[in-house]
């Protein structure tokens, strides 16, 4: 008998906290509430569509991976969350125009119970917004303990057995580590003291992980990614991931970049630019919110390419990234990319990508799933930086010292290969040699 992973069961309702009210979160719960009432299915979902195959191929176990691993059901979930705005989910997702009105009014009545707290906000770190639903405190330690509450009143006033956080709110101004990030002792200090370097993603991911929730960053801020919070995470056993949700011109990279490198194909340059018209473009039209994500866009090339073990054929590529806030194009974000690459003897070649694509679409199933996904994590004892999960973020937190693995397709195999570990499954390495001896 094959024995894996102690897992606690999923047992009574898990209640699912975005920071963060808008475009992204709306659409991942209209999203969830369509499916249980029969209106739609979870495309885009790993957790609810894939599957995955255990042992040899000639075995043909291909179990879906909801019914491999226990995993909440979309019944058992509630969501609630916080935002600068007092919208229920309802009016909050007319605004963002990314769902049909008639899909939104057949579940009208669902989308408007979920209504948002009061949320921890400075302009100062979201410069094109102005919140007017948002906490008062004197400290920013204050401002911390009023969102402890608000998770321990929301698991008491539903009935919930476990709670998990994931950041679905605006890209914050880049902020580079200092020394208030580096141990829970001085940033426990630095929210008595409201140092600047704690901005309130760090607030809200402080609060879950002194609360024991589960915390994913699904923006390119400066988070959970500190020593600091990484500590607290391991002191109080709780699995955090992040960041910065891979969805539109980012996933294309991760999938073409190993591609040119699996065929030893040059990469000379690569272009790419967005024009995007949601609150998300707007927030990013300010040049500090695009540093964050910038650096978070541009990363994956470096580490999938490696050019100081391909000197020949990376060392001097260029790489621009650009975003242009367009706000007749909505949450159409549409990107381009111009990639200019070059084969046998030198000779030059060009891939043009255009990808009309619908962002909060492909970032709602992401959501679920890492909510599903790092509630399991806790269940099964993990805790601190939860790197199996790096399928899903442009900025995958590793432990100190590793590189990043932004392959997307390695990423898919270590995600697995961790679900197979859990289940007391044999690990697949595609070697197959077995099969022809």
């Amino acid at each position: 008998m094959k024995k894996g992973t102690e897992i606690q069961p999923a047992e009574g309702k898990l209640g699912v906290l975005t920071p963060g009210m808008g475009a992204v979160a709306t659409t991942l719960v209209a999203g969830v509430f369509a499916v249980r009432n029969g209106l739609a299915k979870p495309i885009g979902s790993l957790t609810q569509m894939g599957t995955i195959r255990l042992g040899k191929r000639t075995e043909k176990r291909i179990p879906m991976i909801r019914n491999f691993v226990p995993l909440s059901e979309l019944e058992d979930l509630v969501f609630g969350g916080w935002d600068i705005f007092e919208d229920d989910m309802y009016a909050a997702a007319i605004t963002a125009a990314v769902l049909e009105r008639q899909t939104l009014d057949s579940i009208r009545a669902e989308l408007e119970s979920v209504k948002p707290m009061p949320a921890v906000f400075d302009q100062s770190y979201v410069k094109r917004l102005n919140g007017t639903h948002v906490k008062q405190g004197k400290t920013k330690m204050d401002l911390a303990d009023q969102l402890r509450k608000d998770l321990q009143d929301f698991k008491t006033n539903h009935g919930l057995s476990r709670l998990v956080m994931i950041w679905c709110g605006s890209t914050e101004v880049y902020i580079k580590p200092g020394s208030v990030h580096r141990s829970v002792e001085r940033f426990e200090k630095g929210l008595q003291e409201n140092d600047p370097g704690i901005s309130p993603s760090m607030i809200y991911a402080y609060a879950a992980l002194s609360e024991g929730v589960p915390f994913g960053n699904g923006a390119p801020n400066l988070t959970v990614d500190i020593p600091a919070l990484i500590e607290l995470a391991k002191n109080n056993k709780v699995p955090v991931s992040g960041k910065d949700f891979k969805t539109g011109q980012t996933l294309m990279k991760t999938v073409l970049a190993p591609a040119f490198k699996a065929r030893m194909l040059g990469v000379a340059g690569w272009f790419s630019t967005n024009i995007l018209g949601n609150r998300d473009g707007e927030v990013l039209d300010e040049p500090m919110s695009f540093k964050s994500k910038e650096v978070s866009k541009l990363g994956a090339l470096e580490y999938i390419l490696q050019p100081e073990l391909y000197p020949e054929l990376y060392r001097d590529f260029y790489h621009k990234v650009r975003i242009n806030y367009y706000p007749p194009r909505g949450d159409n974000k549409e990107g381009w990319d111009n990639i200019d690459i070059f084969g046998w003897l030198g000779y030059p070649m060009q891939v043009k990508l255009d990808f009309l694509c619908r962002d909060s679409i492909l970032a709602a199933p992401l959501v679920l799933d890492l909510a599903l996904f790092m509630d399991l994590a806790s269940r099964a004892g993990m805790s601190g930086i939860q790197e199996w999960l790096s399928f899903y973020y442009k900025s995958p937190m590793v432990a100190e010292g590793l590189y990043p693995e932004h392959d997307l397709f390695i990423q898919l195999k270590k995600l697995k290969n961790t679900l197979r570990h859990l289940e007391g499954e044999d690990l697949i390495t595609h070697l197959g040699l077995e099969y022809y001896d």
